[in-house]
């Protein structure tokens, strides 16, 4: 056997011996409900600095998608709060619970001309439902459209609190 072939072959023993645990995941985790922080950027710092010393900034458009995972049961948004980088309630989205039936989502949208956000803007949502289900993917997409011009990108939401029934560990 070539000397290349016997130093690769170690590393190939490694790889083919860790490649059936490289797919293995724990099943979604389980609840009744809960609270997800998801961050938002209603704007974005670019460019180079001004006389100032401040950045350029462009506002970006942002939509919220809450989706519920789960292939068997339904969900409900209790709420949907937008806050600015401060931290400060600029805006309740849901005037009453809305239901979310199985693999559905709901979008919800903040314009590019809102510019009270700001670069460190963020979403609180709270969900429940009646019996433990997947934990629902909560995501912001942020657009920026000009021209021919356009940038996107997304951010995950963080489970903040989370209520798990008393069957589960």
């Amino acid at each position: 056997m070539p000397a290349s072939a016997r130093s690769f072959a170690p590393l190939l023993i490694a790889m083919l011996t860790w490649l059936p645990f490289a797919h293995a995941q724990e099943p979604p985790p389980r609840a009744t409900g809960g609270t997800v922080y998801v961050p938002v950027y209603s704007s974005v710092w670019h460019g180079n600095l001004n006389d100032r010393g401040k950045p350029e900034n462009a506002l970006l458009s942002v939509m919220l998608s809450v989706r519920n995972t789960d292939p068997r049961h339904d969900m409900i948004i209790t709420s949907v709060r937008y806050h600015d980088s401060s931290g400060r309630l600029l805006r309740d989205y849901l005037e009453q619970p809305r239901a979310l039936t199985r693999l559905s989502s709901q979008g919800f949208f903040v314009e590019n001309r809102e510019a009270q956000g700001g670069a460190g803007a963020s979403f609180v949502v709270s969900w429940q439902a009646e019996q433990p289900i997947n934990a629902p993917i909560m995501e912001s997409v942020h657009v920026y459209h000009w021209g021919t011009q356009a940038q996107a990108f997304t951010s995950r939401g963080q489970v903040i609190h989370s209520e798990k029934s008393a069957s589960q560990p």
